[in-house]
C-alpha cells in the first residue's frame, strides 16, 4: 500500500492548499503580480511602493491635500452674497429650515451676513475676505470651487466619504489609493505622510488615512513636526543599526518561509514596512528637519521649528513631496464655527484660524511655483461640508456662528492639472442653494484621480466579491470645467 496516496485521498482542499503554498492569498497574489489588477493598476510586487504607470499621461504626479477639520463657513472667506448682508439679523425664508435636517439651529433663525469685507483681487477678479491678506495675493494660481455638495452633515461620516469614498468606518483612503496605484518616487519614505495641527486628531480619526481592505502597506504613515517624527521607529536603548540589521534579517527569513508555508500576501506587506521603518531611520529625521531651510523661507511661512503648527506642517509638504512622496494629507482641527461660546464664533476663534492658515498656505503655493514643483503637485483646500446662512445662536448664544451645511460650501484647488484664477459654481443670493455646476465628493474624487492619470471608473481592488472603487458604485463625473 502507497502511504502517501492513501494520505492524499483524505487531504481536504483547504489543506491541499495550505500546504502547497498556494492558499487563497497566493493566489490573490499571484493573481496580482506581474499581471494588471482589475482597476488596470500592477498590483503587489516584491517592492509594493515601487513606481507604477499611470493609466495615461498625468498632469499632477504628487498631492497635498489641506483640510480644515470641522469645516471652515464660506460664506465669509470666498463666497460673497451682498444680499446676505443687506438682511442681517432678518427672519431667514421658511424654505430654510421646514423639512430640512439642522444639526443645532432650532426654531426661526435670523440670516447672518458676513461681519467681513470682500474684495476682488488678481487679474481674475476673485472675492475673497479681508482676513485672507496674504492668499489673496495667490488669487490668479487657484480655482474656486463654490459648489460642492455632501450627503452627510455630521463632522466623522461627512469627512470618512471625502477622503475614503464612504460614510462608513472600513474604506480606504484617498492617499492609500493613489498609493497602491502610482507607488512613490522614494524607497526611504511612506509614500503617503499625514501630519495633524490644531491640538487633536479630526473627528473621523485615524480611519482618515486608513488602507482599508487594500494592503495595510498603502496606509497613511501620521509624522509629528514636533518630538521624535515618527513614533517607534528609532531603536530601542541598547541596540544599534548594525544590531537592528541583523534582526530584521532573521525576521524576514521567518517571514519568508511563512509566506512559503501559507501564501499570505500580507506576510509581503509586513516584510516591507520592517524594511521601509529601517531605512526610514535615516530618511525620515532628516527630511522632517525645518531648520535645514534659509530663515528667510522659514519666516515667509511663519514657521518655527520644533512646534507643533499648520505652518510647520505646510513647510514640511512641501519638503515631503520635493523629496518623491506621492500624496501628503494635512489635517488643522478647529474651524467648527458654531458661536456657542468665544473659542467657536465668528468674531474670536475664526480669525485666529484664519491667520494660521493664511500665510503658511500662501508660502506653500509660492514655494512650490518659484522650485518648478506646481505644475506636477494637485494642492487641494477645504472641510467636509459648508456653514449655514443663519446664525446657529445655539441656547440664546450671542456669539455669532454657523450650523453645519451640507448643501453647498466651497473648496479651493492648486496646481497640476487645474486651470488658474478660476471662480467656478454658484449659490442662490444667501449662500444656501447651488445654482450652477454642482459637485459632488465622488465628482471631486474623480477629477483627482484623472488628474494623476488614473481612471476613476476602471481603478478598483476586489474585495468581498465586487470591484471597490474610490468613487463608489454610482456614476460620477470628472469634472472638465476645472481642468487646465
Amino acid at each position: 500500500m502507497n502511504l502517501q496516496k492513501k494520505q492524499l485521498q483524505f487531504m481536504t482542499r483547504r489543506h491541499f492548499l495550505g500546504r502547497t503554498g498556494i492558499g487563497l492569498g497566493a493566489m490573490s497574489l499571484a493573481s496580482l503580480q506581474g499581471s494588471l489588477g482589475s482597476g488596470g493598476i500592477p498590483g503587489v510586487t516584491s517592492d509594493p511602493l515601487s513606481p507604477k504607470a499611470p493609466h495615461f499621461a498625468p498632469k499632477a504626479k504628487r498631492v497635498i491635500y489641506l483640510h480644515m477639520a470641522g469645516s471652515p463657513p464660506q460664506l465669509d472667506l470666498f463666497d460673497y452674497k451682498p444680499k446676505l448682508q443687506q438682511m442681517d439679523g432678518e427672519l431667514c425664508p421658511k424654505s430654510f429650515f421646514e423639512g430640512k435636517r439642522l444639526a443645532f439651529i432650532k426654531g426661526h433663525p435670523k440670516l447672518l451676513g458676513s461681519p467681513y469685507r470682500f474684495q476682488q483681487h488678481g487679474a481674475s477678479g476673485q472675492w475673497m475676505s479681508e482676513l485672507l491678506p496674504h492668499f489673496s495675493g495667490v488669487a490668479d494660481e487657484v480655482t474656486v470651487v463654490k459648489s460642492m455638495f455632501t450627503d452627510q452633515f455630521n463632522h466623522a461620516p461627512a469627512q470618512l466619504l471625502l477622503h475614503t469614498g464612504t460614510s462608513q468606518f472600513g474604506g480606504a483612503s484617498m492617499g492609500s489609493w493613489i498609493t497602491y496605484g502610482l507607488g512613490s518616487q522614494n524607497r526611504n519614505l511612506p509614500g503617503y505622510v499625514v501630519l495633524v495641527s490644531g491640538g487633536t486628531d479630526p473627528s473621523g480619526g485615524k480611519s482618515l488615512w486608513s488602507s482599508g481592505f487594500l494592503p495595510s502597506v498603502y496606509q497613511g504613515v501620521q509624522c509629528r513636526s514636533r518630538g521624535e517624527p515618527i513614533l517607534y521607529v528609532t531603536n530601542p536603548e541598547g541596540i544599534n543599526r548594525k544590531n537592528r540589521r541583523h534582526s530584521l534579517d532573521a525576521l524576514k527569513e521567518l517571514n519568508e518561509l511563512e509566506h512559503r508555508e501559507f501564501g499570505d500576501p500580507e506576510t509581503l506587506t509586513r516584510i516591507e514596512q520592517f524594511e521601509l521603518a529601517f531605512r526610514m531611520q535615516m530618511s525620515v529625521p532628516e527630511v522632517m528637519d525645518i531648520k535645514k531651510e534659509s530663515i528667510k523661507t522659514q519666516e515667509s511661512y511663519g514657521a518655527v521649528p520644533g512646534q507643533a503648527s499648520f505652518a510647520n506642517n505646510c513647510l514640511l509638504a512641501r519638503r515631503l513631496v520635493e523629496k518623491g512622496v506621492r500624496f501628503v494629507q494635512l489635517f488643522d482641527w478647529g474651524w467648527d464655527i458654531h458661536g456657542t461660546q468665544k473659542g467657536d464664533d465668528l468674531m474670536h476663534q475664526f480669525p485666529k484660524k484664519c491667520r494660521n492658515f493664511d500665510r503658511p498656505a500662501t508660502a506653500l503655493i509660492r514655494d512650490l511655483k518659484n522650485r518648478g514643483l506646481l505644475d506636477e503637485t494637485l494642492v487641494i483646500w477645504g472641510g467636509e461640508f459648508g456653514r449655514t446662512s443663519m446664525n446657529e445662536a445655539r441656547n440664546g448664544s450671542k456669539f455669532l456662528g454657523r450650523d453645519h451645511h451640507p448643501d453647498c460650501f466651497t473648496i479651493w484647488m492648486a496646481g497640476g492639472g487645474i486651470k488658474k484664477g478660476l471662480s467656478y459654481g454658484s449659490t442662490d443670493e444667501f449662500g444656501y442653494t447651488i445654482t450652477e455646476n454642482k459637485v459632488s465628493i465622488h465628482d471631486l474624487q474623480a477629477t483627482v484621480l484623472h488628474c494623476l492619470g488614473l481612471d476613476p471608473h476602471h481603478f478598483s481592488y476586489p474585495f468581498q466579491g465586487l470591484n471597490q472603487r474610490l468613487v463608489g458604485p454610482a456614476e460620477s463625473q470628472i469634472c472638465t470645467d476645472l481642468l487646465a
